[in-house]
């Protein structure tokens, strides 16, 4: 009797121990699984938030790097980036929807900056006849002025180029570019700053000085100018920028040719 009570004893013990252990909840099981558990939550992840960011400390960093002539641009005044956006996005593949730009500068930029050198002008002035004619010889403005570099006449046979009713050397890339580097090369002799140069390519020598001397600033980011004039700088770095850079402003089909030099020299015999 007494052995089939310690029997029953044991096994009602034994019941319980059973019964507790399974039914202790699973937050509360070995200090493993705790550990376990927040490393599945906790794992690095970057968010909408912080790709953001690094876009746009990536887009600030190139904005910091951008130059015309080897001189950097005051991107710490805010119309000097509003005014390159514009110009970007003028420019951009979304606008355009095409690729002439680039074929052209492909064919045509290895020349120009060719000749630019040899008469001891920055490379970056070979941006000007595609921002003046779209490296188009048969351009004319409104106001006279013809060919790649929209020479006006006067300034083109000032600068040795034959300009009458049976001649126009301004379309001619090769003797209008020579005549545009020693323009240019007289406009830094008057200015001995290249980007005033630009603008006093694209407004005249004469109205830049003047504009100069009523406000007293030599500095063209900092003169009120006329609206062309004003923006003529913008767009040559931004022409730039759309060349060298293309996978930036949309141009994918060029975008494998960015660290690449156009080294092709066409045959203008």
């Amino acid at each position: 009797m007494i052995r089939k009570k310690v029997l029953c004893s044991s096994l009602i013990l034994f019941a319980l121990l059973l019964s507790k252990l399974y039914s202790t909840p699973h937050n509360n099981a070995s200090s493993g699984d705790k550990i376990a558990a927040p490393k599945l939550v906790v794992t690095p992840t970057r968010g909408d938030d912080e790709e953001k960011k690094v876009k746009s400390n990536s887009f600030e960093s190139y904005m910091n790097s951008l130059t015309f002539a080897e001189d950097s641009l005051p991107m710490d005044r805010p119309l000097v980036e509003s005014k390159l956006r514009k110009f970007f996005n003028r420019f951009s593949f979304k606008k355009t929807g095409s690729y002439d730009m680039h074929k052209k500068a492909e064919t045509y930029l290895p020349m120009i900056a060719k000749i630019l050198k040899s008469h001891g002008i920055p490379e970056d002035f070979k941006y000007i006849p595609l921002v003046e004619s779209g490296l188009s010889k048969a351009v004319v403005s409104s106001k006279g002025a013809g060919g790649y570099w929209q020479f006006m006449p006067a300034t083109a046979r000032l600068y040795g180029l034959k300009v009458n009713g049976k001649v126009d050397d301004r379309k001619d890339l090769v003797k209008s570019t020579h005549a545009a580097a020693r323009y240019l090369k007289y406009l830094y002799a008057q200015f001995g700053n290249w980007t005033l140069v630009a603008a006093a390519y694209n407004v005249g020598d004469g109205s830049l000085r003047g504009s100069m001397r009523r406000q007293k600033k030599d500095d063209y980011y900092a003169l009120k100018l006329n609206n062309e004039t004003g923006s003529y700088v913008y767009k040559l770095v931004s022409m730039k920028e759309i060349i060298e850079h293309p996978q930036k402003h949309g141009y994918s089909r060029y975008a494998n040719k960015e660290s690449e030099t156009l080294d092709k020299e066409p045959n203008m015999m």
